[in-house]
């Protein structure tokens, strides 16, 4: 089996696999392996027999790509515009800034919403993914009254079922951007 090739690289000890069948499930995740008995109940020496094996997320930095597009403004500090790893894409915070200027495309919060969720779009197609791909968004504003406004034009990029999303009113976001919004999509 795979994961008992994987076990062996991780230098774990051999599982009797047969041995647990009648005892115990094996339950089988996104990313990881477990086999659990239940006889581990029954006393602390039958825990201390039974061996017990975890193949989990990957945590090497070799797993982690940067995406980086130019027809999204750059990143403004020591950061990427987004990050692939594990199958999942974690964009940046990213702001209604026009890419080939570095400009605000106003001062109005509507227009930077519009560009923030263009320049949010050619990031994720720059990954492979799209808005439909989006689970989980995060939405700064510099002020919440904002919030109904924002709703108006979000609601035109992220079809149903919408992404879970959180939002707050932040003091200050940078260059005195009315909106920044960042987002975690699946691969």
């Amino acid at each position: 089996m795979a994961w008992s090739a994987a076990a062996r690289s991780l230098h774990l000890p051999p599982i009797d696999v047969g041995a647990l069948r009648t005892r115990a499930p094996l339950a089988v995740g996104i990313g990881c392996a477990s086999v659990v008995g239940f006889g581990f109940l029954r006393s602390s020496a039958s825990l201390r027999s039974k061996p017990f094996a975890c193949l989990g997320i990957s945590t090497d930095s070799s797993v982690k790509e940067a995406v980086k597009t130019d027809k999204a403004p750059a990143a403004l500090g020591p950061y990427s515009q987004a990050i692939k790893a594990n199958n999942l894409l974690f964009v940046s915070g990213v702001l209604g800034l026009i890419p080939e200027t570095g400009m605000f495309v106003s001062d109005s919060v509507d227009d930077q919403t519009e560009q923030v969720l263009k320049n949010m779009g050619e990031i994720l197609k720059a990954s492979g993914a799209n808005y439909s791909s989006v689970v989980k968004t995060t939405i700064m504003l510099a002020d919440l009254n904002d919030f109904k406004k924002v709703n108006e034009i979000y609601a035109k990029y992220f079809p149903s079922p919408a992404p879970a999303r959180s939002t707050y009113q932040v003091a200050a976001l940078p260059l005195n951007a009315r909106i920044e919004i960042e987002c975690i999509a699946a691969l």
